[in-house]
């Protein structure tokens, strides 16, 4: 009975100890060779290593828990696809161990961060999240700043540079990248469709583009508009649309005044749906169109005309001078901000055919230039007639349209 007993045991421990090790051949071992077989296959031939800054920035990412709250990893599901760009390739994840990938979304996935928000709105996100995002539940790290959001001490740069490479390398890789990774992959149907499928690498809703479709707006409520404006936009434009939001402290160049400013519809339209890139003005696509026809109204109504002063001929004539001798090169010929210079810059010149600055802010701008753009100060090349003349001038290509 004793020998039963004893041949039991063993029996019962060897079994225990193979079904170990079993479980970890099968779970552990295998898919971990079958993971670096598919990388090895899929990965382009050089992607970029983390620099030690952004290293440090992935440090202080897990330190402070970021990933509890955040994800990286945009799953082959139709409504991750739908909502953040392709699915995520097990290549784009060579560098990250441990991973980072997070299990909540109580934040936004953070898989293709990189290029989503301009470095401003992210300091000052980090800074004080709820100044820019009313509803957020961000906890601030003002902690990493010397008490404003644009002094940043290096952890707060490390982690943005960190924040910069997530899904740098697949875009850096595309085209040649994709084809070989989907060349190269052992995935089903539908695996392809999520990662290789239509549509752009990032989806993200608040990514700015430099060009765009231009959404037609019908006439909004503006009732309505007033709540939109209020949830979305008054955080960095201010209450009354004066450019001096909570969230536009550490913002550059620092958000429009529009009380300054006279917009076309369609100008707005595309701005709301586009974003204004190279700025922290960032597209408003997850809204639907009844709302951004609705803030467009309320943005519009914010600036009050005044009549227009009869400027002589000879200043005009002196202003189209002066434009054409050192405007156009940037702005256009016709004033819509499509010059043979204006794709080198990372802000679009502005267009003044869809868009009217006041007199004043126009002279201004001519004068001290506008921080943060490529917008320079005029003074020490013109004159104060030669600055008046084309600040008038520059407001005759309005045409509203």
């Amino acid at each position: 009975m004793n020998r039963v007993l004893r041949m039991s045991y063993l029996v019962a421990g060897l079994g225990g100890v193979g079904f170990f090790v079993m479980s970890i051949l099968l779970l552990g071992v295998w898919p971990g060779r079958a993971l670096d077989n598919q990388v090895g296959r899929t990965q382009p031939a050089h992607p970029p290593a983390l620099t030690a800054s952004e290293q440090r920035g992935r440090a202080i990412y897990g330190r402070d828990g970021c990933a509890y709250c955040h994800t990286q990893q945009i799953r082959y599901l139709e409504n991750d696809v739908k909502r953040f760009g392709k699915a995520t390739l097990a290549w784009e994840t060579i560098f990250d161990y441990p991973q980072l990938w997070g299990t909540r979304r109580i934040g936004p996935d953070l898989s293709r961060e990189a290029g989503v928000r301009s470095r401003d709105w992210q300091f000052s996100h980090l800074y004080a999240p709820q100044t820019l995002v009313a509803d957020s539940v961000m906890p601030a790290f003002s902690w990493m700043f010397d008490g404003a959001p644009n002094q940043p001490r290096q952890e707060a740069r490390d982690l943005l540079d960190y924040l910069d490479t997530l899904g740098r390398d697949r875009s850096l890789a595309a085209p040649e990248g994709e084809t070989h990774a989907r060349d190269n992959c052992d995935c089903s149907n539908d695996d392809l469709r999520f990662a290789f499928g239509p549509g752009p690498l990032n989806a993200s809703p608040a990514m700015a583009r430099r060009s765009g479709i231009v959404p037609a707006l019908s006439h909004g409520d503006a009732a309505r508009g007033l709540v939109v404006y209020k949830q979305n936009c008054a955080s960095c434009h201010g209450a009354k649309g004066e450019g001096d939001g909570k969230g536009a402290v550490g913002l550059d160049p620092k958000p429009i005044n529009f009380t300054e400013q006279e917009y076309s519809t369609n100008r707005l339209a595309f701005a709301l749906w586009n974003g204004v890139a190279g700025t922290a003005m960032p597209a408003w696509r997850d809204l639907d169109l009844a709302d951004l026809a609705s803030v467009a109204e309320v943005v519009r109504a914010i600036h009050s005309p005044q009549p227009e002063p009869v400027i002589p001929q000879e200043i005009l004539e002196l202003g189209a001078q002066v434009y054409s001798q050192r405007c156009t090169q940037c702005h256009g010929k016709d004033g819509a901000g499509d010059g043979p210079a204006a794709g080198q810059f990372p802000i679009a010149p502005t267009n003044f055919r869809t868009q009217r600055p006041a007199a004043a802010a126009s002279l201004r701008a001519l004068r001290n230039g506008i921080e943060g753009t490529p917008m320079a100060s005029w003074t020490p090349e013109l004159s104060e007639a030669e600055l008046s003349a084309v600040a008038y001038y520059v407001r005759t290509f309005w045409s509203g349209q």
